[in-house]
């Protein structure tokens, strides 16, 4: 994420996470990163959340990369299944993804419902952040508004610059 959210924008975020394990209790934890694989919030016991935020982030690279080369249009969703269970991955707004850790016993479907959801909120949370954010940094000063003085050049003579040992 560009502008990190305060305080309260984290504890947004952190409590739609807990709403949705609490709704999914198939979840073993939820993560809302960055693109950039910075963490926003987690709630992922037993999981290192700044190794899965740049683990997502990687992946989102090569997932942006192959919807891109298939022609299939702008990533919305991963969904990687391993022995013991899944790890789905949802766009979340302009600049945030949300990555959940789920039991192999997981309705997919509703893996997906939930997912999408949430997503949706945790970017909407995000996106305001970034927004309040951005609005409270001061203006950068531009260049027509900056004044220069103009330094005189130095000029020196070839002579000038002779030792007597030069002649």
């Amino acid at each position: 994420m560009a502008a990190e959210p305060g305080s309260s924008d984290r504890a947004a975020v952190l409590d739609e996470l807990r709403r949705l394990r609490t709704r999914m209790p198939q979840l073993t934890g939820a993560l809302a990163a960055g693109v950039d694989g910075l963490v926003v919030a987690h709630d992922c016991p037993g999981v290192d959340p700044d190794g899965l935020a740049a683990l997502t982030a990687a992946e989102l690279g090569v997932a942006v990369r192959v919807s891109d080369a298939t022609g299939k249009g702008e990533l919305r969703e991963l969904l990687v299944r391993g022995e013991d269970g899944y790890v789905a991955t949802y766009a979340a707004g302009r600049s945030a993804v949300l990555t959940l850790l789920a039991e192999d016993r997981v309705n997919v479907g509703r893996l997906h419902l939930e997912g999408r959801r949430a997503a949706a909120r945790v970017g909407e949370l995000v996106d305001a952040a970034e927004a309040a954010a951005k609005a409270l940094r001061p203006a950068r000063t531009t260049a027509a508004t900056r004044t220069r003085t103009t330094r005189t050049p130095r000029t020196s003579t070839t002579t000038d610059a002779r030792t007597a040992t030069d002649s």
